[in-house]
């Protein structure tokens, strides 16, 4: 049984009910606790909130120091933490070295993000200086995903600290021990008691802290989830949302380019961690007549050759499986309603787990298709007649997370990256594309124009704006309209 939770300093277990999370390559458990009771949330938002304005008071340099211990103590564990993430979400273990990489990567990035969107600016006045300052909020919920458990809620813890607010943080459900991996790797910072509080469970928990006496709630996770929470918080305009949703993205593959070229771009866009990624491209758009045709074949005799399997099989995956045998069962019940010509079936893969999905293709030209995402390696095709149709066609949906373009011609670049409506907009690059030093994030049911990565330092902070002088002078003559 492991410790479970982490409030004001300390390891405690859980005063809820117990549960656990599986490897989704073999069913084998690797993580039981006891969830989190009413009253442990309340002590963790308690802790947090009595930890606060000491934090906050600490000089910058103190703060940045923690999170640069923070840094070391997840290079020291990152071989141990990438194997325990690829047990746990059955993600291939190129892929979780990687998570671990961009996990210590953020710290200097948020530094310099810190520095350049909410550091101090000075400007002199005839009655002394104006000073623009940055203040942290307060308290910060922080809700995780599974697809990466240690990344996305990295993403919002760092800049959170370093803004000197303090964190509740809950993980999904789905991959517990990932988030007491990354508090572990905290605690090793020795950071003052309070300031990280670890709370583990399900639906229930998170629904709890939510109301509790927090300042801001970041989020990462499904659109419908995201829309919850724009309607709990509707009366609490104190609290600060930040969310990082989904989205039902596109990829033009036009004329142009060589097709089979077009599908490594399309497949590392659409199947990379088995389609659970919020970035992956979930439709694809291509001219009609023999080009068209041509990518769909390339796209479908590639997906044939990408390798399935579990994180430590003899030969290296390109995907693993879902998160679980449920959100297989889920993908696959969804893909079999969509309408049009199935190019290739998302089905079970043979002699391995009921979570491992084969990569669906399905032509949906002249179709009405849901507007929704399917978190799972599915994509849809539709045949364009000319280009403006196929930028119509990217733009019909309420989401707009990501976007990409391929073809070799400029022009058509230009005209797509000024049309097309999405936070991240690739060409010739996979739309799963994004850098740590650039924002990340979208509009529309894909988030609410507040984007993580850089940008992350813009809602961990609020500007103050101070006009000020020394020493009291006379104003009266400024004053319009006196007596004598």
């Amino acid at each position: 049984m492991s410790r479970g939770l982490f409030i004001g300093g300390h390891w405690r277990e859980g005063g809820g009910a117990g549960f656990g999370s599986i490897d989704p390559a073999t069913g084998e458990t690797v993580w039981e606790a006891a969830a989190a009771s009413g009253a442990d949330v309340a002590a963790a938002v308690h802790a947090a909130r009595e930890a606060f304005e000491p934090w906050a008071d600490l000089p910058r340099e103190e703060r940045v120091a923690a999170l640069r211990r923070y840094k070391a103590a997840l290079d020291a564990r990152a071989p141990a933490f990438a194997e325990a993430l690829s047990r746990e979400t059955g993600k291939a273990l190129w892929e979780t070295k990687a998570e671990l990489a961009s996990m210590s990567g953020k710290v200097e990035v948020s530094i310099a993000a810190y520095d350049e969107r909410t550091g101090e600016r000075e400007n002199a006045a005839a009655f002394g200086r104006a000073v623009l300052r940055h203040r942290p909020h307060g308290v910060m919920a922080v809700l995780g995903p599974f697809n990466f458990p240690g990344h996305l809620p990295n993403g919002h813890i760092v800049p959170a600290l370093l803004a000197g607010d303090t964190v509740v943080f809950k993980p999904s459900e789905e991959t517990p021990m990932a988030g007491e991996l990354l508090v572990e790797a905290l605690a090793a910072a020795d950071l003052p008691p309070g300031v990280i509080n670890l709370l583990q469970g399900g639906r229930e928990v998170g629904q709890a802290l939510l109301e509790q006496h927090i300042d801001g709630l970041l989020f990462t996770g499904s659109g419908a989830a995201g829309a919850h929470f724009r309607r709990h918080f509707a009366d609490r305009p104190d609290v600060i949302l930040a969310l990082e949703l989904g989205g039902n993205n596109p990829l033009i593959a036009w004329e142009g380019a060589d097709p089979e070229a077009v599908a490594a771009l399309v497949v590392q866009s659409a199947y990379v961690t088995t389609g659970q990624r919020c970035s992956c491209a979930r439709r694809l758009i291509v001219p009609q007549g023999a080009a068209g045709d041509a990518i769909i074949a390339a796209v479908a005799a590639l997906s044939d050759r990408l390798v399935a399997g579990p994180w430590n099989g003899s030969v290296e995956p390109f995907m693993g499986p879902l998160i679980s045998d449920r959100a297989a069962i889920a993908a696959r019940e969804a893909a079999g309603r969509l309408p049009g010509r199935v190019v290739r079936e998302a089905r079970a893969v043979a002699g391995l787990s009921g979570a491992f999905i084969t990569p669906g293709l399905i032509d949906v030209t002249g179709e009405t298709t849901p507007d929704e995402e399917i978190f799972a390696p599915v994509l849809t095709v539709r045949r364009a007649g000319d280009f403006e149709e196929a930028i119509r066609f990217a733009n019909a949906t309420r989401y707009g997370l990501s976007a990409g373009l391929i073809c070799d011609d400029e022009a058509l670049w230009a005209r797509f990256r000024h049309r097309i409506r999405a936070g991240v907009v690739n060409w010739n690059r996979p739309t799963t594309g994004a850098a740590a030093a650039m924002p990340f994030g979208g509009l529309g049911a894909s988030g609410n124009h507040k984007p993580s990565a850089y940008y992350a330092a813009d809602y961990c902070a609020y500007p103050v704006a101070s006009f000020e002088a020394s020493a009291v002078s006379d104003t009266l003559s400024e004053i319009k309209g006196l007596r004598p």
